[in-house]
């Protein structure tokens, strides 16, 4: 590439410092590319992409599973000046093309397992360029456009305050919202996340959650590559696979992060016990509150879970638990990062006292600056430039911060706050129990009940009355659920997350309006 490489450009910097160092492992191929691998390889997407016209602002949607591909295009994006757009492989046509209207990309990139989806998506869309990723054919179109000769462009300089990512995130109402991901949103939290997650160039990372969920992409993978680490990508994830790799010490797998769910299935997996996990130096979870029992099952297998919290619009990381005081503060999110500020607020605004539940706040450069369209709900996710989280925390005497619920979760009993998460921690005592969920519903006494939506676990009787005399003896009357509903699985998104607006819609007919 003509020319110096523009200052965000971790992979031509590593290229030139480590160009032998293996930067991704792609498990589901077996492909592995080193440090210059990735950068010649990026340098010919770059190349491949402006020969369609492809520059500065200009879309590129990508509908794949796991795969190395993904950081191909992050940084080729970044080389040309132009936006990623990943998507989420879950959604219908019909969803996937309200997104493509709304943010008009020039090209769709896609797996060829979606390749009928992308058809229809081109002609309802009106895209101007398909190009299929098929790792069963080294000639398949990708690297043919890869392999094309195109003059390679000279980098385009950059801000911080570019555009280098549209997420869209899955909205409670309505249509998902683009979040703007800008590179400074990026770099700041490679800066953030890495120094408390002892990330260096010697950290080997198991990826798992979805490439296009800011978990997957974040936490910690593009922090790794900044630091010119290793990361071994998952196409999907696998419980008992996930385990094998982390035991495997020619993998030498350091660092893992997940969400609560495949924590959860891990540990309920008959291997959790005799797997290997002494080289893990840190494991996050993150994405919502971590249910006690899942916390004490890993610390009992010497593996403290590090807390932490964020949100796509947070690039994500707002606040992390350094690994001293995992045990210490089990069920702690931690404290702010270090370029970040935080504050609880009641429903006026005003800061609430040490140990009283508010609505987290959240403000720092690796904030969005807004929505891609929406400048109406741009204004209304902030108070003086505070983003309103949409959470439930509180903060301790030492000022830890406890993520309660979502705010939105929340439900009023006979006039008192219940969080669901609370009451689900109890439900995770009960050895019957494999997973569980608790939504309000509408009661003519109480305002809103609970109730529990659990799966048994396999050949494990549970019935209603057990449940209910359970959570009498560890939580206050109202805060016990009403009633209970066994369901084979619960509703979940990509990433592990149960989907509470989706068991609202089934149990009471409709969700409920936001909190405000």
């Amino acid at each position: 590439m003509a020319g110096a490489p523009p200052y965000y450009d971790w992979i031509a910097h590593h290229a030139g410092r480590r160009p032998h160092q293996l930067a991704i492992h792609d498990l589901q191929t077996a492909r592995k590319f080193s440090y210059a691998d990735l950068h010649h390889r990026t340098n010919r997407l770059a190349a491949a992409l402006a020969a369609l016209g492809i520059g500065k602002g200009d879309r590129i949607a990508l509908l794949a599973p796991n795969c190395a591909e993904y950081f191909e295009l992050q940084f080729a994006c970044g080389r040309l000046g132009a936006i990623m757009l990943p998507l989420n492989w879950r959604l219908t046509v019909p969803e996937l093309e309200y997104i493509l209207g709304d943010s008009t990309p020039k090209l769709l990139i896609h797996d060829s397992s979606f390749s009928e989806a992308a058809s229809k998506l081109a002609h309802l869309c009106k895209l101007p360029h398909l190009l299929e990723i098929d790792h069963e054919r080294p000639d398949g179109a990708y690297e043919r456009a890869l392999a094309g000769g195109h003059a390679v462009p000279d980098p385009i300089a950059l801000t911080h305050d570019d555009i280098g990512m549209v997420m869209y995130t899955s909205g409670t109402t309505g249509h998902p919202k683009g979040a703007i991901i800008t590179h400074g949103m990026v770099f700041w939290n490679c800066v953030n996340l890495g120094i408390p997650a002892l990330i260096s160039p010697l950290t080997v990372q198991l990826v798992v959650l979805p490439l296009f969920h800011t978990g997957g992409l974040n936490c910690y993978a593009n922090p790794v590559l900044h630091a010119g680490g290793t990361i071994l990508v998952m196409r999907s994830f696998d419980p008992g696979l996930a385990l094998d790799y982390i035991s495997d010490p020619a993998l030498g797998i350091t660092h893992f992060f997940a969400v609560p769910a495949p924590y959860q299935f891990m540990m309920q997996h008959p291997n959790f016990q005799s797997a290997d996990l002494t080289r893990l130096q840190i494991a996050g979870v993150g994405g919502a509150p971590c249910a006690l029992a899942i916390l004490e099952g890993w610390t009992e297998r010497g593996v403290p879970l590090v807390q932490g919290w964020g949100m796509t619009e947070t690039s994500p990381a707002g606040t992390m638990l350094d690994a001293s005081d995992a045990i210490r503060k089990l069920g702690s999110a931690g404290k702010a990062m270090m370029h970040t500020a935080i504050r609880i607020v009641d429903e006026a605004g005003h800061d609430v006292a040490r140990g009283v539940v508010g609505e987290l706040l959240i403000k720092g450069p690796n904030i969005t600056p807004g929505y891609w369209n929406k400048p109406e709900a741009t204004a209304n996710a902030f108070s003086d430039g505070w983003l309103h989280t949409g959470d439930a925390a509180r903060m301790d005497d030492e000022g830890f911060i406890y993520i309660v619920d979502r705010w939105k979760d929340m439900y009023i009993s006979g006039g008192e706050n219940v969080y669901p998460a609370e009451v689900e921690n109890v439900l995770f005592q009960l050895p019957q129990v494999a997973d569980a969920a608790i939504i309000g519903i509408p009661n003519e006494r109480w305002g809103e009940v609970g109730l529990a939506i659990i799966v048994r676990k396999a050949d494990q009787p549970l019935e209603e009355a057990d449940v209910i005399r359970h959570c009498l003896g560890k939580l206050a009357k109202f805060k016990v659920p009403q009633s209970i509903a066994f369901v084979e699985a619960l509703p979940r998104n990509a990433t592990g997350k149960v989907l509470k607006r989706e068991l609202r819609v089934q149990f009471v007919g409709a969700d409920k309006p936001a909190i405000t």
